[in-house]
């Protein structure tokens, strides 16, 4: 098996580009066959350097690795001439300076007969010639067949006057050259794959098929991925949420949880389950098992998965990653204190920033906790903290435990007032590890500010 991941360097590597790409990668590990990456930039206004770092870059975050490539479609511009060359000489293709709107014209005077072909020039693009008779049948393993009639296809442009091949040409021919068996991408190309499988049986005619292995090749096997839409059953857009691959690591979600989310964008396991590891998937994954159906991208789903995964890294890996992600050193015990209560990267800051970088300015938490009632609140609270003979998470829960008592308080009448001292903000990681991380000293430090400044 060799399928290929094949993008456009126009922009990011987008969500539904990386579901793409991860599906091929899926399928080539599963069965142990071979991954090509190839980069389509013939759009030479569009493709820039920059655009094909940044699908790298996606690519190799989310750990999807390629075995033969990256091959730039624009270094293959010979082999594309050599193959249209043959095209035109055996009569598979023809030259004519008919324009769309010609062919147009002519089909509402004469219908669906191409007489227009009758006026292949010597200059002009070039246009493959459809058999008259017959269709093209797209097998696909997702979709089943789609019957293309010949009839009611024009005879496609495939390269223009000046020689420089078109997309559906050049696609095929590279498919051909590679051996690609299965071809795996979106449902938004399923109307291009008839004109490919059309270049693709005229250069088998004319014998272009045998430069790889020497025997024909055999055409792909097509599968065809369902749309992605968002929460709201449209199109997926930038109105969604992140819309690519480097928005969502800038987000703060881990890459193995990203492609555990992107496999069930209409996959199925076969069992219900949601959390799978990558070998699991890598195991478990078919095209049998893809629906025809759009799948929904959710990023409050996506978030709930990625949180899983958070809790399930050791405290250790998990304060290598958030030390990677903020630039910071140092973290292991706030990465330890927050591990419950984050689902991505990026929250890690808004939570445990104030405990290390000092207490936020929030006039609301402080007017609504640090009253009357909540100063006094928090004066026995310092008093209490000052007699713990232990200052780790149990001394400062039995301390804490002891004014509640003693006041006879709900536990958040006394928690939040100490909270808002501490961080300036109403959340943070748990009390007791948030004081036992700050320690003695700075505790009481920022809680005499807090008394001294309401």
């Amino acid at each position: 098996m060799r399928v290929r991941f094949a993008p456009s360097p126009t922009g990011a590597l987008h969500i539904g580009g990386a579901r793409t790409a991860l599906f091929n990668w899926l399928l080539a590990r599963h069965f142990g066959g071979e991954l090509v990456l190839r980069i389509e930039d013939t759009d030479r206004e569009r493709s820039t350097p920059e655009n094909i770092e940044q699908i790298l870059d996606a690519l190799d975050w989310l750990q999807l690795d390629w075995d033969e490539g990256p091959i730039m479609q624009t270094d293959r511009g010979e082999r594309h001439a050599q193959a249209l060359a043959a095209l035109l000489e055996s009569g598979h293709a023809y030259r004519s300076t008919a324009t769309a709107a010609d062919v147009k014209q002519f089909k509402e005077l004469y219908g669906a007969d191409r007489g227009y072909r009758g006026r292949a020039e010597a200059e002009g693009a070039v246009r493959l010639r459809v058999p008259d008779e017959g269709a093209t049948v797209v097998h696909d393993a997702i979709r089943g067949d789609t019957t293309f009639e010949h009839v009611h296809l024009d005879d496609p442009v495939i390269a223009r006057a000046d020689g420089s091949v078109l997309y559906n040409f050049a696609v095929a021919i590279d498919d051909l050259d590679a051996a690609i068996t299965h071809v795996v991408r979106g449902e938004d190309h399923l109307s291009n794959t008839p004109k490919q499988l059309l270049v693709l049986e005229a250069a088998k005619a004319v014998g272009l098929d045998r430069s790889r292995t020497g025997e024909p090749a055999q055409l792909p096997v097509y599968a065809h991925l369902p749309l992605l839409h968002g929460p709201d059953g449209k199109k997926l857009s930038k109105r969604h949420g992140a819309a690519s691959v480097q928005e969502l690591r800038d987000a703060g979600y881990l890459p193995e949880a990203l492609r555990n989310y992107l496999a069930l964008l209409g996959w199925g396991s076969g069992d219900d389950a949601t959390v799978l590891s990558t070998e699991e998937l890598i195991e478990r994954f078919t095209l049998e098992r893809v629906s025809r159906n759009p799948a929904r991208f959710d990023e409050v789903k996506l978030r709930w998965l990625n949180g899983l995964y958070l809790r399930q890294l050791s405290p250790e890996e998990l304060a290598r990653r958030l030390e990677a992600f903020t630039g910071r050193r140092g973290l292991g015990e706030a990465a330890r204190i927050s591990q419950e209560k984050i689902q991505t990267l990026a929250d890690f800051w808004p939570l445990a920033g104030p405990l290390l970088d000092g207490a936020l300015e929030d006039p609301q938490a402080r007017e609504r906790w640090l009253g009357e009632e909540g100063r006094a609140a928090l004066a026995q609270v310092r008093d209490a903290l000052e007699r713990t003979p232990s200052f780790d998470e149990q001394g400062v829960e039995a301390a804490l435990a002891t004014v509640i008592d003693e006041r006879a308080a709900k536990p958040r009448e006394v928690y939040q007032p100490l909270r808002v001292a501490l961080t300036g903000s109403t959340v943070s990681p748990g009390i007791f590890e948030s004081v036992a991380l700050l320690g003695r000293e700075e505790t009481l430090a920022r809680i005499e500010r807090a008394l001294r400044s309401s």
